[in-house]
């Protein structure tokens, strides 16, 4: 949150001193004193513990509704409570196992991949009456290709030509990953020892919990090590501009992954006229955002109020994608004893949740279905 605020900040003031927004003054959505008042409210748990929705934040952060006795009391007197079960996205994402008066809602978040070369795979849910379930890849599988072999035919060929590599990556999960990668291509001598920046100061603290929080991956201390080394952090504005400034070859590691804001605009409005240079978007693209335009072939972006023209190679690796695919939410879904009274399928493109429907009802015979925009269901 303080750094979403910063990021806001940095392009109001962006925006006032070249007078490209249609509001005058500019203002961020919120800023760093409301993203600090928001913290307070927040509070850690474990994941596994019962967390009694009413209890007071000492007895949540005690441990004291992680007793199954108390959680049935509460239960049984029409309370409501949860517990985080690690779902395998990105570090420290859960799904939420949510109980009221007998009943049991499960909500997937965005589901993580099995075979994931940093994150653990999702654990097992074996029950609930109702299921939210994610569905962004509802109706495709992902590539068996190697993302390793890929970004470095990529960055291989662009550095050959003396080219700056921007990759725009979402700063928890993307960018990690991108980074492991980078340093694996090193240490084979796949790509030349080029210098590597990660702009992004989210990306950079998020880095170094992963060393933190090893236990909640698969990496190695050394891997993790030299994934949290592998780039050059890039912390201030004044560093960031200074980047646009150097020539290649190089690569960039910035936010935001489609290229919706943050710091990775300045580089692609710098980079993106040149030939030599490549704009390498590392997973999936949203309908309606730049990235999906500049992988769809734009022959320009507007940025900052003005069109850019796109010189630049543009290409995507989308096996890089953290979120399961049909056949491994499938997969998934198998580990339920019983099917859920109701699975309702959210979070993906009307296509892909409708295809991820079909599929669910065929192989595993689960009532499914996609509820429209402001739709409400009835729970038994």
């Amino acid at each position: 949150l303080p750094d979403a605020a910063h990021l806001q900040e940095e392009e109001a003031r962006f925006a006032n001193k070249h007078g490209f927004s249609k509001h005058r003054p500019a203002l961020p959505l919120f800023d760093a004193a409301d993203a600090k008042r928001a913290l307070k409210l927040l509070h850690v748990v474990d994941f596994g513990a019962e967390i009694r929705l009413g209890a007071s934040v000492r007895d949540a952060d005690a441990g004291v509704s992680a007793s199954a006795s108390s959680s049935k009391a509460s239960h049984a007197a029409g309370g409501v409570s949860f517990r985080l079960v690690p779902n395998g996205h990105i570090l420290g994402s859960a799904c939420v196992v949510l109980k009221a008066d007998g009943r049991t809602a499960v909500f997937s978040g965005d589901l993580g991949r099995p075979s994931d070369p940093i994150m653990k795979a999702p654990e097992a849910i074996d029950h609930a009456d109702y299921l939210v379930l994610e569905s962004t890849y509802g109706n495709r599988l992902h590539a068996n290709a190697d993302p390793q072999r890929l970004l470095g035919d990529i960055i291989r060929r662009t550095t050959e030509r003396g080219g700056v590599v921007v990759i725009p990556a979402f700063a928890v999960g993307r960018a990690q990953s991108v980074l492991y990668f980078i340093d694996q291509l090193k240490r084979s001598n796949a790509i030349p020892d080029v210098p590597v920046y990660l702009n992004s100061p989210m990306a950079i603290d998020t880095t170094g919990l992963y060393q933190t929080h090893r236990a909640l991956h698969r990496l190695t201390p050394a891997q993790c090590h030299a994934m949290c080394t592998v780039a050059q952090p890039v912390n201030t504005a004044e560093e960031s501009r200074r980047l646009n400034q150097r020539k290649g070859p190089m690569i960039i590691v910035s936010a935001s992954g489609m290229a919706t804001g943050g710091r990775v605009l300045h580089h692609i409005k710098q980079f993106a006229p040149d030939a030599r240079n490549t704009l390498l978007f590392a997973g999936f693209q949203a309908g309606g955002t730049r990235g999906a335009a500049l992988v769809d072939g734009a022959d320009s972006v507007k940025i900052h109020g003005a069109y850019v023209p796109v010189r630049a190679e543009v290409a995507q690796v989308d096996v890089l994608s953290s979120h399961a695919d049909y056949a491994e939410t499938i997969m998934w879904l198998r580990n339920f004893k019983t099917p859920p009274k109701e699975t309702f399928l959210v979070h993906g493109e009307p296509a892909a949740a409708d295809a991820l429907r079909r599929r669910i009802s065929e192989e595993l015979g689960w009532r499914c279905s996609v509820p429209e925009y402001l739709e409400t269901a009835a729970l038994d």
